[in-house]
């Protein structure tokens, strides 16, 4: 719950002691381990699933948290210890539908919710401001856990998913458990994002620099635009990943909520400085401007084909990750990683919940 005693506590995070405890390589992908990293004896292994072989949901449920009334798939039993699975753009909570009945299987209540602007989340109000800067969408996953009574909870996220989670496992550690991260630490430094990147990074973010325009805001608005753009995306970040039309059009679905384009359109521009946040938010943005270390227990993914990973093995971020540790990556996937790899993500939650 936000309160007074979670925001000093995020307010006053130390760096810790480092500490490494290593799971074994995950199920359904070859994974690189980190150098210098020693494995140890892994949790018990997830059954290996083909992607693509559930494509619904055991129940989509709808509560009232904070400013939305909020969408979301879950499975499991309902006493289980809980997993909270984030989804990015242009994605949905599709991205886990083979993910998630394979934690259920285990014992896990699996909760995968639409974010803002996507799928059936709606705002509570038409006078909230459109707001999709991080921590807003940060403080979305709080107020669920607030009205689901969930104390605490594992967090796996990619994309905007993992952004999410790092900031709640960094402001809110004694809400999570562990935490899955793709891309690794992904909280946004508004100012350093003002810094070019190399040409070929910049390149993979073409889509950022067009919302930026007024052309982009527009194409998001239209059906037929959005849709294309949105499909452009997935081809051009998984470019190992052979979908069909079906597997996107479950997902473009999501995108006809009537604040998607409003939504995407502001947390791009948020991102590179060109759009303003509310001041409520002003506390959290100042501590996440800081680059607050990550003290749960962590595994980090890279994506061999993700256009976004860093060179490095995760070596330009390792310094954030204080808890118990492992870093893997997976060759020849793309950037939708528990879509396109759901074992291999699956068995990384299996693993951290027994560091």
């Amino acid at each position: 719950m936000i309160n007074r005693r979670t925001f000093h506590r995020a307010a006053g995070l130390g760096t810790g002691a480092a500490a490494v405890a290593l799971a074994g390589p995950p199920t359904g992908a070859t994974a690189a381990p980190a150098q210098g990293e020693a494995a140890v004896t892994p949790a018990p292994a997830v059954p290996a699933v083909t992607p693509g072989t559930h494509t619904s949901f055991a129940r989509l449920k709808q509560v009232r948290a904070g400013v939305l009334d909020v969408g979301y798939a879950e499975d499991g039993p309902g006493h289980g210890p809980v997993v909270i699975c984030l989804h990015g753009w242009p994605y949905d909570i599709h991205s886990y539908a083979d993910v998630t009945p394979l934690l259920a299987a285990r014992g896990y209540r699996v909760i995968v919710p639409f974010l803002r602007g996507h799928g059936t989340t709606r705002f509570l109000s038409s006078r909230t401001f459109r707001n999709a800067q991080q921590s807003a969408i940060a403080l979305d996953i709080i107020a669920l856990m607030d009205a689901l009574k969930i104390d605490k909870a594992l967090l796996a996220g990619f994309d905007w998913g993992s952004r999410t989670a790092d900031i709640i496992a960094a402001l809110w550690p004694e809400r999570v458990k562990a935490l899955v991260s793709v891309s690794g630490y992904l909280i946004t430094d508004v100012e350093a994002q003002k810094k070019p990147l190399p040409p070929k990074a910049e390149y993979a973010w073409w889509y950022q620099y067009y919302f930026a325009t007024e052309r982009g805001r527009l194409a998001m608005e239209d059906k037929t635009d959005r849709h294309d753009l949105c499909r452009l995306v997935w081809d051009t970040v998984s470019p190992t990943w052979h979908f069909d039309d079906a597997t996107f059009e479950r997902t473009a679905a999501a995108f006809e909520n009537p604040d998607h384009a409003a939504i995407v359109i502001h947390n791009y521009r948020w991102r590179l400085g060109l759009a303003d946040g509310e001041r409520r938010y002003d506390r959290y943005e100042r501590l996440l401007a800081t680059r607050p270390v990550i003290e749960v227990p962590t595994i980090t993914i890279d994506a061999e084909r993700d256009p976004f990973v860093a060179a490095g093995n995760g070596a330009s971020y390792r310094d954030r990750f204080t808890g118990p540790y492992a870093h893997r990556t997976l060759s020849g996937i793309g950037h939708d990683v528990p879509q396109e790899a759901p074992t291999a993500f699956a068995q990384a939650v299996v693993d951290v919940d027994h560091f």
